[in-house]
């Protein structure tokens, strides 16, 4: 029996600790070679970017770089473990924008309790970096952080645990809701979970045409309902005109679950409830709302996904920030706005109708995959996922002015 927690402290630990290094990106040889790295050569861009702030894209690896920051108060599903254990998480996001988009990430850990020391810490390096990967903050806190520091910030900011996670979960939902024959603009959305990720899944699907009032949205306590007392304002955008109460109640003809919190709370009963040709989405790692087997069992009708890589239909965020990121730092955006995030959702609901490469199958094991209910989700390892999603980045923060250099990214064919 494999023993995975050594295999994952040997991978963590050997051969050398961590899992990031920094690389020269040219010659350091000579004597000469010094003399333009350093004194007196470096001194020329010095110059040219103090005469044209522009030119730091020409002269440094800022136009590659992105920062992994966190304060380490919600790591993973573990809670808040303080920064310094968030750090292999934040390497971990350092080597999957190198592995799948090519772009170099230093991960940041800040040592701070106070939303205001973080925004302060993170605004007054902000300029190093072409963007800003904020990640593993806990809610409501990360709301405030990362509109305070959008606002402050000349670079893309970027909660990942808020966007990416909405990104990929609208992606593989519109395409759920299709082969179930079924469109977002008409179906019941049952959202058990209340916090980042739950509430930004629910912010781009109202903006894809879920109406709100076809949303209901429980937390620890139940269904967040017009008029429930303690209910802060984040969660109080999804506040439903409703007598239900319960996950039981709300799940009664819902057309889509959606579980973005914690182990067996979608019980067989209450998926027995739902609508015809349902689509469940149990989300929680490493256990899911409901084990697959159980939810197959009950509803042999249903399209189901999980975050787990064993399972069809995995809702991974690397399918979404790191060709975000590409696309943006291509074009200089300021920022990553709403139709950028549209137009990754767009690009991954297109790519999982097309004809799957010979070299994804055999990657993935798989003896062949077709859109359906078991691919509605493009598989990671896809390598035709920079050139679509990182181009159709490119393209709507071009088309909505948010691009200092407007000229569309010439990506590799794949």
């Amino acid at each position: 029996m494999v023993d995975h927690k050594k295999a994952a402290l040997d991978y963590h630990a050997l051969p050398r600790p961590g899992k990031i290094s920094i690389e020269l990106t040219t010659s350091a040889e000579t004597q000469r070679d010094l003399a333009l790295a350093y004194s007196p050569g470096v001194a020329e861009p010095v110059r040219a970017i103090a005469d044209n702030p522009e030119d730091v894209y020409l002269y440094t690896a800022k136009s590659n770089l992105v920062a992994v920051i966190t304060n380490g108060s919600a790591i993973l599903g573990l809670g808040n473990l303080g920064p310094l254990a968030s750090k292999p998480v934040m390497e971990g996001k350092a080597l999957l924008f190198k592995r799948f988009a090519g772009i170099d990430a230093i991960d940041i850990e800040v040592n701070t309790d106070s939303a205001q020391g973080f925004i302060d810490t993170v605004s007054s390096i902000a300029d190093t970096f072409g963007g800003i990967n904020l990640e593993d903050i806990c809610a409501p806190e990360c709301f405030e952080i990362e509109r305070e520091l959008i606002e402050m910030c000349d670079v893309p900011v970027f909660h990942d645990d808020q966007h990416g996670t909405a990104i990929v979960t609208a992606a593989g939902l519109l395409s759920a809701l299709e082969v179930q024959q079924k469109t977002i603009a008409d179906v019941k959305i049952v959202c058990l979970g209340a916090g980042a990720a739950a509430i930004a899944c629910m912010r781009l699907l109202s903006a894809l045409g879920a109406p709100r009032e076809n949303i209901y949205m429980l937390d620890r306590r139940g269904v967040i309902y017009t008029g429930r007392d303690g209910v802060n304002q984040y969660k109080a955008e999804f506040a439903n005109d409703t007598p239900a109460r319960s996950l039981a109640d709300a799940c009664k003809d819902a057309d889509v679950f959606i579980g973005l919190s914690g182990s067996n709370l979608l019980s067989p009963e209450m998926l027995a409830t739902m609508a015809p040709r349902p689509v469940v989405f149990a989300c929680s790692n490493p256990d899911p709302e409901i084990s697959p087997e159980l939810a197959w069992e009950v509803r042999s009708d249903l399209i189901m996904a999980t975050g787990r890589s064993d399972y069809p239909n995995q809702v991974n965020n690397v399918l979404g920030f790191p060709f975000i990121f590409r696309g943006a730092l291509d074009v200089r955006a300021r920022e990553i706005n709403e139709e950028m995030k549209i137009a990754a959702v767009r690009a991954l609901c297109e790519l999982v109708r097309e004809p799957v490469p010979q070299s994804v199958l055999q990657a993935c094991e798989e003896s062949e995959l077709a859109f359906g209910a078991s691919y509605i989700i493009p598989k990671p390892m896809d390598s035709r996922l920079l050139g679509r999603v990182s181009t159709a980045v490119a393209r709507a923060a071009i088309e909505t002015g948010v691009a200092r250099k407007p000229v569309l990214p010439d990506y590799p064919p794949s």
